[in-house]
C-alpha cells in the first residue's frame, strides 16, 4: 500500500471527523511529507504506554489510536483474568477527556470492569487507585510535562495481573509492553471496534479522599504557620496539594495565581516542566511578596515536584537539584522507616550513603519508577529528574504531592538551608550538573557513546580516569542498558547515555567535596571538560 492509499485507509475508519478532515486537508494538498511523518509507521508502547503529538495519523495521538489501544490493552488483559478490573484518569491537556471518554468505553464493551476516576485529576491519584480497590489495571490519560500539543496513555499493572505486591500500581514493563503492542497491531479499523457507555462505574469522592487521608496521616507538622508558596504550573495538581497541606494543619499557602488552574496551553511558560529555566519565576515573585520560607513547585499532572529556597542575600532564591531534594527526602524517610532505598543508576550515590549510614539496603536500579517501583520492600525511592516516591505502601510511583507534604513537613521544623547543611556535614557535599545534548540522528548519539566507552579521555580535571564500564553489559546489579560510566581517582563519576524519550544524549556529573561550594566548583569544571571532549559548545 503506497502513502497516499495508507492515508486514505485511515481517513475511512478514523471516528472523529476533526482528524478527518484534518488529514483530507493534507491530502488535498499534497503534503507528502507531513503525511510520510504521521504514516511512518504505528504510535509503540515505549515507556509506561503511549506519547505522542495530538494529531490524525497513525503514529500520532488521536481517538484511532487511543481506540486500538484500549481494545489491545482490554484483549491482552483478557487472556490473562477474567472480567479485568481496570480504573481510568485522565488530566487536563488538550483532548484529555475525550481519549478517556473513548478508553472507558472501549474497555466497557470489550468485557472489562470499568473505573472511571473523576476527570482532570493528577497522575498519582491513578496509581494510587490501582492498589486501592485491587484494580488489575489502570490508564491514565497524560503527557506529564510534555509540551502543550502533546498527550499521552499511561498503564499500570496490578492486582490479578501482577505477582507480588511490590509490583502492584507500577507503570508496566517488558515483556507485557511488547505483547500489548502485538495486540494493539491485531485489533481491526477503529471505527470497528465496539465503545458501550452503559455499565462504567464513575467514582465519586471516596478515592480521592482516601488518598487525601493516607497522605496527611504520613507527617507531623511543627509549625503550621509556616508561609508556604505552591505553582502548579497550569495542571491539574493545584487544588489537591493546597487542600492536603491546609489539613496537615499548613494555614499560611499562597497559590500562584496565574499558574493554579489548569489550562492545557501553558501560558506562562515555554515549557511545563517546573525543571526548565523560568518555569518558575511567577513562583519566586510571589514568595517575595509573602514573605514564604519553601517554594513547591508540581509538573503539570502532579507526579514530580521541584522545590526553592531563600539564598543568601533578601530576595534572593535558589531551586533544588533534584538530586539535592533527593537526598533531603532520602534522609528524612531513613531516620523514620526500614527497608530498601532505590534511586537510578544515572541519580546521586548521596542514598546509598545514607541508607548505609542508617543501616537501611541500597539498591541502584535502571532508569524510570517502573524500575524504582518494583524494588522489594522499598521505603524510598527516587531519581534525578525530580521525582520521589515516599510512600510505597499506597503509590507505587512518583508522587509529587506526597513529597511536597514530606518538603512541608521538614521546613515545618527549621530552615531547609540548615537542614541541607546538616546532610553535606554528614556524608559529605554531593553536587551533580546535567549535560544534556541535542542530536537528530540516533546514530551519532551511540557514536558519542562508544566514543567514550572506546577511547575515553586520560583524565578529567587532572584526576585519573579509573574506570571505564560499558551499562549495556550490567552494571552492581542493575540489567544491561545502553550508555557508559567513567569514575576518576578522586571519586567524580561521569554516566552518558541515550535518553529512553527523546533525540538526545544525557550526561550526569557528580563529585564529592567537604565542602559544597568547593564540588560546585569542580562539578562546573568536569562538566566544562566533558563538553569539549562531546564537541558541544
Amino acid at each position: 500500500m503506497d502513502l497516499q492509499e495508507k492515508v486514505r485507509a485511515w481517513i475511512a475508519h478514523d471516528p472523529d471527523p476533526t482528524t478527518r478532515a484534518e488529514l483530507q486537508e493534507l491530502l488535498d494538498h499534497g503534503d507528502t511529507d507531513e503525511l510520510s511523518q504521521r504514516f511512518s509507521g504505528p504510535l509503540e508502547f515505549g515507556t509506561a504506554g503511549l506519547r505522542g503529538r495530538i494529531e490524525g495519523g497513525e503514529n500520532r495521538m488521536n481517538i484511532a489510536t487511543v481506540i486500538r489501544a484500549s481494545a489491545g490493552v482490554a484483549a491482552w488483559l483478557r487472556t490473562r483474568v477474567y472480567k479485568p478490573r481496570v480504573v481510568v484518569g485522565c488530566d487536563a491537556r488538550h483532548r484529555s477527556r475525550d481519549f478517556y471518554t473513548a478508553t472507558c468505553e472501549v474497555l466497557n464493551a470489550a468485557g472489562c470492569e470499568v473505573i472511571a476516576l473523576p476527570a482532570e485529576h493528577p497522575t498519582p491519584l491513578t496509581s494510587f487507585a490501582v492498589r486501592h480497590v485491587r484494580a488489575d489495571a489502570g490508564i491514565m490519560i497524560t503527557a506529564s510535562h510534555n509540551p502543550a500539543w502533546d498527550n499521552g496513555y499511561k498503564v499500570y499493572l496490578g492486582g490479578r495481573i501482577v505477582d507480588g505486591d511490590n509490583g502492584r500500581g507500577v507503570q508496566l514493563i517488558s515483556p507485557a509492553d511488547q505483547e500489548i503492542s502485538a495486540a494493539i497491531a491485531a485489533t481491526g479499523p477503529a471505527d470497528s471496534i465496539a465503545r458501550k457507555a452503559d455499565g462504567i462505574t464513575f467514582a465519586g469522592p471516596e478515592i480521592r479522599e482516601a488518598y487525601l487521608a493516607r497522605a496527611v496521616s504520613l507527617i507531623d507538622v511543627a509549625d503550621p504557620h509556616v508561609p508556604i508558596v505552591v505553582t502548579a504550573l497550569h495542571g491539574v495538581g493545584g487544588d489537591m496539594l493546597v487542600e492536603a497541606l491546609r489539613r496537615a494543619g499548613f494555614s499560611a499557602i499562597t497559590p500562584v495565581a496565574q499558574q493554579h488552574e489548569p489550562d492545557p496551553d501553558f501560558p506562562t511558560v515555554a515549557f511545563p516542566n517546573p525543571e526548565e529555566d523560568g518555569a518558575l519565576d511567577l513562583a519566586i515573585a510571589t514568595a517575595r511578596q509573602v514573605g514564604a520560607r519553601v517554594i513547591l513547585a508540581l509538573d503539570p499532572d502532579a507526579d514530580r515536584c521541584s522545590v526553592a529556597i531563600p539564598a543568601g542575600s533578601e530576595g534572593q532564591w535558589e531551586q533544588l537539584s533534584g538530586d539535592t531534594i533527593g537526598a533531603i527526602l532520602g534522609e528524612q524517610a531513613a531516620k523514620a522507616g526500614e527497608g530498601v532505598m532505590a534511586a537510578s543508576i544515572v541519580s546521586s550515590q548521596v542514598l546509598s550513603a545514607i541508607a548505609k549510614a542508617h543501616g537501611l539496603d541500597y539498591q541502584p536500579t535502571l532508569t524510570g519508577f517502573k524500575w524504582i517501583g518494583r524494588v522489594e520492600n522499598l521505603v524510598y525511592g527516587y531519581e534525578e529528574a525530580i521525582g520521589y516516591c515516599t510512600d510505597p505502601q499506597a503509590v507505587r510511583d512518583k508522587d509529587g504531592i506526597t513529597a511536597c507534604l514530606r518538603v512541608a513537613e521538614l521546613a515545618s521544623g527549621g530552615d531547609l538551608a540548615d537542614y541541607l547543611a546538616e546532610i553535606d556535614a554528614a556524608y559529605g557535599a554531593w553536587v551533580t550538573r546535567p549535560l544534556t545534548v541535542r542530536m537528530d540522528d540516533p546514530a551519532e548519539i551511540r557514536a558519542k557513546v562508544d566514543g567514550l566507552l572506546g577511547n575515553p579521555p586520560a583524565d578529567f580535571g587532572g584526576s585519573p580516569v579509573t574506570e571505564v564500564a560499558d551499562l549495556s553489559r550490567g552494571y552492581q546489579g542493575v540489567p544491561g542498558t545502553a550508555g557508559v560510566l567513567l569514575r576518576t581517582e578522586e571519586g567524580a563519576r561521569i554516566v552518558a547515555r541515550p535518553s529512553g524519550t527523546e533525540p538526545k544524549l544525557k550526561c550526569y556529573i557528580e563529585v564529592i567535596r567537604p565542602q559544597r561550594a568547593e564540588a560546585v566548583e569542580r562539578c562546573e569544571q568536569i562538566k566544562a571538560e566533558l563538553a569539549s571532549v562531546l564537541g558541544v559548545r
